[in-house]
């Protein structure tokens, strides 16, 4: 047997392979997985140079896989004022956190704001042009939703986006007035895309490398070995900046880099296709957002069966964007069609958070065969909105976990970072007790167990960008990309599992991060 570089030994090895499911021993060689066993095989795995991790008996997981975030998007919240509910709690807060920023910021510089929420806001209302103006008259300003679909502008960002009285409503987006004399109020629904890469400056070299190297601490810290970008806004020079931070290091959690159908021709021109790439970043599917901001289905019913078609023509994955129930039918009629006339039952088509799932949606879900990307944390960081705004007879049907996966059906899991915070174990957690942070519960028949939630950010999520030959899980010939736990989640008492600590990651064999 070939000497392995490094050997962890004296571990509790869950694999997540059913061929293998625990091992107290992980050899690797040229940042691949060598050999799974037993800590008395480690002699004829050792040579001169093998580095030996004695990982005192503590869990070892595979590289945690985030199904759906938004690295740029996150990237960016490392470069604004957070104004996420543990930092702000009024909009007088959000005035007093800009009035500072205000003060340090030269005249005509924009000012950015990321991740309020209404909701958790005194007011219970979103900020408008007029609060804003009051602080920060003499600069654009832009504050972001948590939820990245809605944004807020000041009268100069206004002014600089040429938003007006006259001005017509976009397509797939809202501008939000005042109802008694129909002027912009500052609040855009679904435009956040256009303001930050239309209209304000693009980030420069140096916030680029420094937002970079705060999100890949971010990523690594908590485990996260590979990234699936949902976003539609990725185009060629986003994966070219992409590669560029990765080859310098900056960056090092492995990249499946979806798009929207904008920029698709840009892709294919540049050779593009998809599955192009290598393993570090790798061209993903056709990422749809499907909204109703505008009252309407945006994109149309018409529309969406062409691009879903189009795609699945082409062998291309398809991730379309649906959460409330009018989303998640299109969805599954645009998905419909395109098997009816191109009959494919390996597609791995793709709803990104199948939020409210009812019944009759279900049963149309569960015919066609997709990959669900769901998103646990939500019920933890937001459980006590939805508990409000949603009603009781329906909070059955929330982020139907268990209910998928006792189909057969593939789901994955991820953050929407910078949504919710990135933490796979708060994920894990609360697909195993379902429970706000508030404590209250959200349809608990919907628990799953804690080895079925592991495998929500680690098996699944692989087969959710076609990566299950080279990872997800701990076997032999698969990248060595490892997490070290301080406890085994699938042991550990339920209510604690998002307190369990990231001890080392390990990316394609090398350590990247240690606690």
């Amino acid at each position: 047997m070939n000497a392995a570089e490094i050997i962890l030994k004296n571990a509790n090895v869950v694999t997540m392979d059913s061929a293998t499911p625990s091992a107290s021993l992980v050899a690797v060689k040229d940042g691949r997985i060598l050999y799974v066993g037993n800590n008395s095989d480690s002699g004829p795995l050792s040579g001169p140079g093998t580095k030996v991790i004695d990982c005192g008996g503590k869990t070892l997981v595979p590289g945690f896989i985030d199904s759906h975030c938004h690295i740029f998007s996150f990237l960016r919240n490392q470069l604004t004022i957070d104004l996420s509910p543990a930092a702000v709690h009024s909009i007088e807060d959000i005035k007093t956190a800009i009035r500072c920023k205000a003060a340090m910021t030269p005249p005509g510089q924009w000012i950015n704001g990321a991740g309020y929420t209404e909701f958790y806001l005194a007011e219970k209302r979103n900020p408008n042009r007029w609060d804003i103006d009051e602080v920060a008259p003499d600069h654009p300003v832009i504050i972001s939703h948590r939820s990245l679909h809605a944004c807020v502008l000041n009268s100069k960002a206004l002014d600089l986006a040429g938003i007006t009285n006259e001005s017509a409503e976009p397509a797939g987006g809202s501008i939000h007035r005042d109802p008694n004399t129909g002027e912009p109020d500052g609040l855009l629904f679904d435009m956040l895309g256009y303001i930050r890469y239309r209209v304000m400056p693009p980030v420069s070299d140096i916030e680029l490398e420094k937002g970079a190297a705060d999100i890949n601490q971010s990523f690594l810290s908590q485990g996260i070995t590979s990234l699936q970008d949902a976003t539609v806004s990725n185009e060629v020079k986003r994966w070219q900046t992409y590669r560029r931070i990765q080859e310098k290091g900056i960056l090092r959690s492995r990249i499946y880099l979806m798009t929207g159908i904008e920029h698709l021709k840009e892709f294919r021109d540049a050779g593009l296709g998809f599955r192009s790439g290598d393993d570090s970043l790798r061209m993903g599917g056709l990422k749809i957002v499907l909204g109703e901001a505008t009252g309407h289905l945006h994109p149309s019913q018409l529309d969406l069966n062409r691009y879903v078609l189009d795609a699945h023509r082409e062998g291309c994955q398809v991730a379309i964007h649906a959460v409330q129930p009018a989303t998640i039918e299109a969805a599954i009629n645009a998905i419909e069609y395109a098997i009816s006339e191109l009959p494919d039952r390996s597609h791995r088509h793709r709803l990104e958070h199948c939020a409210e799932c009812s019944p009759p949606l279900f049963e149309g879900v569960k015919k066609l065969g997709v990959v669900i990307s769901m998103q646990p944390p939500f019920l933890y960081y937001s459980g006590e909105r939805y508990l409000a705004e949603i009603p009781a007879d329906e909070i059955r049907w929330l982020y139907r976990v268990k209910s998928f996966l006792d189909t057969g059906m593939v789901v994955a899991a991820g953050s929407d970072t910078p949504v919710v915070p990135n933490n796979p174990m708060v994920g894990i957690c609360t697909a195993v007790i379902r429970k706000a942070a508030t404590g209250q519960v959200l349809a608990p028949e919907e628990r799953v167990s804690p080895l079925q939630a592991l495998a929500l950010y680690t098996r699944n999520a692989a087969y959710a960008s076609y990566d299950e030959k080279v990872k997800g899980t701990i076997t032999p010939g698969k990248l060595a990309d490892l997490v070290l736990l301080s406890d085994d989640p699938t042991r550990f008492e339920p209510e604690k599992i998002k307190e369990i600590k990231v001890e080392k990651t390990i990316l394609g064999g090398e350590v990247v991060w240690e606690g």
